[in-house]
């Protein structure tokens, strides 16, 4: 049996995978959890075989999770089931150690493929996703400027760029307006741009936002 342990902020949403983990007799869903903090308290405290997690939680994101995890529990496989698609954050977070990526808009027996695949070894990536990722190791020479970004940083580029202002943005991550404008300052520094409406045009081009 692989013991699964559910990470979404959205209860009604792991209510739903768990209706479709059911249908699979070899997958049983172990324990959920609400919030990236959470998640860190029950793999601590209790053995799984893999972790679905969800990027976009409430304080401790999925990416800040996926960190930890793989510093200190590097055995731990783990899925994660994204509003977002591939392009904006698969590359990202399989090279941080996250053993497959996989869209909420998938099919129920995709989600069981990647679960039963990832439990014995695999990793569940698309072709196109596996080719990007063989050509960043090959050439690491000519980074892109969001690449430089940490995962929080990262994070931030994106809610910015989906138009969200400062405060939402702090309400979101539960974190404080002035620490979100540190970041701020930090991506433009790093990106060498100026002003969000540069962050917004180049998340356009580099197809990082929908």
């Amino acid at each position: 049996m692989v013991r699964v342990l559910i990470a979404d902020d959205h209860k009604m949403f792991r209510e739903g995978l768990k209706q479709i983990l059911v249908e699979a007799p070899d997958i049983i869903v172990a324990d959920e959890a609400g919030s990236g903090q959470e998640v860190l308290d029950k793999v601590y405290k209790n053995d799984f075989d893999l972790l679905l997690l969800d990027i976009s939680m409430p304080g401790l994101s999925g990416l800040d999770v996926l960190k930890d995890l793989k510093a200190n529990k590097s055995r731990l496989s783990i899925l994660i089931l994204s509003m977002y698609p591939e392009e904006q954050y698969a590359l990202r977070v399989i090279k941080y150690g996250a053993s497959g990526y996989i869209t909420k808009s998938s099919a129920s027996d995709e989600l069981i493929q990647a679960i039963r695949k990832i439990s014995k070894g695999g990793t569940y990536i698309s072709s196109s996703i596996a080719e990007r990722l063989l050509f960043s190791i090959k050439d690491t020479s000519e980074r892109l400027p969001h690449e430089t970004l940490s995962n929080r940083e990262y994070q931030i580029l994106h809610m910015i760029a989906l138009g969200k202002t400062t405060s939402q943005i702090a309400d979101e991550l539960c974190l404080s307006v002035k620490t979100i404008s540190t970041y701020r300052a930090r991506i433009l520094e790093k990106m060498n741009m100026k002003t969000n409406a540069e962050l917004i045009h180049y998340a356009l081009k580099h197809n990082l936002i929908n």
